[in-house]
């Protein structure tokens, strides 16, 4: 397969978003896992503060091989306008020459943080295949 997608979910959402993106097309699917999940508390304070500020912590090995695909679709939630630490950690091992389209998920559907993330992508000599924000469909669906 030529296509990745890999997604960072805290609570559940961007996980099952990321599911129904895969099962449509003919893509791979990976999960970002934090070395160790933080707490609600670790997550909201330390983890936003971490996020605002784009730095990195510590993420599990990856189960794939990101040298096997030309394309990578990066799905994450959104933390104070911002990508959570562990996502900063997946865009800072990017090899390059990869296409990364990026899906940020929220309870409104906006984030702040395109150029930061389009910055980083390219960077690791990626080209940044667009950003699009995605409104938690829980929430869309509730009309909130």
């Amino acid at each position: 397969m030529d296509t990745l997608v890999i997604y960072y979910s805290y609570s559940g959402v961007t996980k099952a978003l990321a599911q129904e993106i895969a099962s449509k097309g003919t893509a791979d699917i990976a999960q970002i896992m934090d070395a160790k999940r933080p707490g609600m508390a670790k997550a909201l304070f330390a983890g936003c503060f971490a996020a605002i500020r784009g730095k990195p912590w510590p993420i599990q090995p990856l189960e794939v091989d990101l040298g096997g695909y030309s394309r990578i679709d990066l799905l994450s939630p959104v933390w104070a306008n911002s990508t959570p630490p562990a996502v900063n950690a997946f865009v800072g091992m990017l090899p390059q020459g990869k296409a990364v389209s990026v899906k940020m998920v929220s309870d409104s559907g906006r984030s702040k943080c395109e150029d930061r993330l389009k910055a980083a992508i390219e960077a690791k000599g990626c080209e940044f295949a667009g950003l699009e924000d995605v409104r938690n469909p829980a929430k869309a669906a509730a009309g909130k």
